[in-house]
């Protein structure tokens, strides 16, 4: 990987994509520091310590912590995404005839998303600072009326937009998907601290005693295995064996279709996290009329992912996000239709109707693995916290790990290919001058 990244340095256009993705994710991390008016700082460290305040906290790299312009992060774009997605699915007639006519299709859904992303992140930061200002035992907002909450909700709605154009930018023009970019470089950035936190917890506070020592490199060392595993899984391919029937005379006829095991990547944990917000959000603003009720306790334990009821509901959604975004990420119909165009079929299957039903039945099975491993490593943490009593916030690292790993993986495989992009075009360009 490290051999990787240097070779690409020596390339001048993907040095530029590096250093402009660079200088964005800079712009990002000074945003996340510049609270917004109105705030009272002393209330930040316990609203950050929150449940929902862990799971914005992830898609704002801290940026809750402060209170930032961009302290709902990515997630209102991120929840949009999905709710248009689903929308798509033969619910909304408009939607499903944009999403077959390529290019411009996505343009308009890419419209909406917006438009969505505005609305809902202006309702979830009123909801979220109306009440985190009710929970908190120092008031969080220094006037609490209406025209500070719709000043705060308009300034953190603009710092997401921002954020999501900050995104589109590095995608344009950097390297990376970015808003996953985004949320990896928030994760990367809480780090250090998140590091001396479990030091001083286990070493220092118990005065370099044995036992709080051999906590800590014990962690470690299962930290690395779970990384190596996590590594290894997630470039697991399946290969299925191909046909052609217009290859050019010498070049072959057979070959195989690489499909990943985990087809959906990390998505279906971003999702997950993304979308357990909103009903957080509802909840937080009624927490002043409706807290110590118990339907309100029962909702608001079922949507902590520091809990271990909320970390089963979190591990359901991934599943089921795991087999959705399969399905959107290789659509069995479309890959029988470019499978025939081409002139090509699966060894043993018939062209069509066959091979489409024969992709869903891979993609079932190959999701079914997928599942399992995204929804046990995001719920081993969240257990770990109840059983051996570690900090509630290690509930959020499983998470935190997955996004890290897939997106550095997708890193480095978009500058293998631009390299061997490069290599190829110089090789064409010196035939042609031989």
């Amino acid at each position: 990987m490290l051999q990787t990244v240097l070779n690409s340095l020596k390339e001048k256009d993907i040095r530029k994509k590096l250093f402009f993705t660079l200088g964005i994710l800079i712009v990002y991390r000074i945003g996340a520091y510049i609270t917004v008016p109105g705030i009272n700082p002393k209330a930040l460290s316990e609203v950050a310590n929150s449940g929902l305040g862990s799971i914005l906290n992830m898609f704002s790299g801290g940026g809750l912590t402060n209170y930032s312009l961009f302290a709902m992060g990515v997630s209102p774009y991120v929840t949009a995404q999905i709710v248009v997605q689903l929308l798509q699915m033969d619910i909304v007639p408009r939607f499903v005839e944009w999403s077959k006519q390529g290019e411009v299709g996505r343009r308009h859904l890419n419209q909406v998303t917006r438009y969505l992303t505005i609305v809902l992140a202006f309702a979830q930061s009123i909801g979220i600072t109306a009440g985190f200002n009710q929970l908190s035992q120092i008031q969080l907002v220094q006037t609490p009326d209406l025209q500070t909450y719709l000043m705060i909700g308009s300034i953190l709605t603009i710092g997401t937009m921002f954020a999501v154009w900050l995104g589109e930018m590095i995608t344009q023009y950097g390297l990376g998907q970015g808003i996953s970019m985004l949320i990896f470089a928030g994760i990367i950035a809480r780090v250090p601290a998140g590091l001396y936190q479990l030091i001083d917890e286990n070493i220092i506070q118990n005065s370099y005693k044995a036992q709080g020592t051999a906590l800590f490199f014990g962690l470690m060392m299962l930290l690395v295995v779970v990384i190596s595993f996590v590594t290894w899984f997630n470039q697991a391919i399946r290969k299925i064996p191909m046909q052609y029937t217009r290859r050019s005379v010498g070049s072959g006829s057979s070959s195989y279709l690489p499909l990943k095991v985990n087809v959906a990547g990390v998505i279906p944990v971003i999702f997950a996290s993304s979308l357990l917000v909103t009903p957080q959000t509802i909840l937080q603003a009624f927490a002043g009329k409706f807290g110590g009720q118990g339907w309100y306790e029962t909702a608001t334990t079922w949507l902590s992912m520091q809990t271990l009821q909320g970390g089963i509901l979190y591990t359901l959604l991934i599943v089921l996000f795991t087999f959705f975004y399969a399905f959107v990420q290789v659509n069995p119909e479309k890959v029988a239709e470019n499978l025939q165009k081409q002139g090509s079929y699966i060894v043993g299957v018939r062209p069509g109707a066959a091979t489409e039903k024969w992709m869903s039945k891979l993609l079932m099975r190959l999701s079914s693995v997928g599942a399992l491993f995204l929804g046990a490593i995001a719920l081993a943490p969240i257990l770990a916290t109840h059983i051996f009593g570690l900090d509630s916030n290690l509930g959020m690292s499983g998470t935190s790990l997955l996004i890290v790993i897939g997106v550095a993986i997708d890193l480095i495989r978009q500058l293998e290919g631009l390299m061997m992009k490069k290599a190829y075009v110089g090789f064409i360009h010196e035939g042609a001058k031989s």
